[in-house]
């Protein structure tokens, strides 16, 4: 028996499917099946039930499952702890962002190239995805950090440290006429609005507030970061829903805000998984981004200090 073989199958058993399996594991999936069944016959019991739809645990596949998973989160930690007495960094670090998050108030590139500078042995992989789909991926053990947006709190099993929290406001064009400085939700929603996609946590905040007040928002257009939805606002495609900015960035861009009663505010998180052993890569790199976040001004409050809230990592 090889643990990689036991990695195998707690990824088959996590997605249910050969072929999700391979493509998380990156393996061809005839090569993925000779060894789970390689590890069926040294263990003289199949652990899967295979259809041509679906995979499913057997009773013995359940049983087994939780052991497998415990051994390889104790090799994991093995390895760390060699790492962390020897000072030893080495591995590979998964960062994911919101879409639009590495703009000019913090330069990601640069984090990450001062990070590669100190430990060149360290490979780094870089994604953009709404907050809820790297949400699971942290879950999944799939991401190791995650800048996220957010509307409610996390499950306890993903660690976070505040960066901001912004309010909700509504964009229109600098010169439209017809509205005040407030406008209602019921209100917005009779208006066609431009918003960030289903899955980002601004547009949980949008509909979960409308939801609440058996109100049903339409979202005319969608666009994966704040200063496009601000392009399209000032063109007259609708009303934006975005984070405040200053007043004088707003009249800038060719639009100004209205305050959205009642009022709605997200949080921009670092995230982390805490049911899994951060590597020393890992803390390094999470260690460097939160000194880069640190200076990370919320829109609209640049010179306004923020009240962090951090799980231990």
């Amino acid at each position: 028996m090889e643990l990689r073989q036991l990695r195998y199958f707690v990824t088959v058993a996590e997605e249910a499917n050969f072929t999700r399996a391979a493509a998380r594991l990156h393996l061809a999936q005839p090569g993925l099946s000779a060894q789970i069944r390689r590890l069926e016959r040294e263990l003289g019991q199949p652990l899967l039930d295979r259809t041509s739809r679906s995979v499913t645990l057997t009773p013995v596949g359940e049983a087994v499952l939780p052991i497998a998973r415990a051994a390889l989160e104790h090799v994991e930690r093995i390895t760390h702890a060699v790492d962390e007495f020897t000072g030893l960094l080495r591995g590979h670090v998964r960062v994911g962002l919101i879409s639009g998050a590495a703009g000019e108030e913090i330069d990601i590139a640069q984090v990450l190239s001062d990070f590669h500078r100190d430990h060149p042995q360290i490979g780094i992989s870089l994604t953009e995805d709404t907050s809820d789909a790297m949400y699971g991926a942290l879950r999944r053990g799939e991401l190791d950090i995650g800048l996220l947006s957010i509307s409610e709190d996390l499950d306890p099993s993903i660690g976070t440290e505040l960066i901001y929290e912004s309010t909700i406001v509504a964009a229109v064009p600098a010169a439209a006429e017809g509205f005040g400085a407030r406008i209602t939700l019921a209100e917005l929603c009779q208006h066609p609005l431009i918003c960030l996609p289903t899955g980002t946590g601004l547009r949980a905040l949008l509909e979960n507030a409308c939801a609440a007040a058996s109100l049903v928002p339409d979202v005319a257009f969608e666009a994966a970061a704040p200063p496009l939805l601000i392009r399209l606002a000032a063109h007259d495609l609708g009303i934006a829903v975005i984070p405040r900015i200053p007043a004088e960035e707003a009249a800038r861009l060719g639009i100004r805000t209205l305050e959205i009663d009642p009022a709605m505010c997200g949080r921009l998180v670092l995230a982390w998984s805490t049911e899994r052993p951060l590597s020393p890569a890992t803390k390094v790199l999470l260690g460097q981004l939160r000194i880069a976040l640190a200076s990370w001004k919320s829109p609209g409050q640049a010179n306004t200090a923020r009240r962090p809230r951090s799980r231990t990592a």
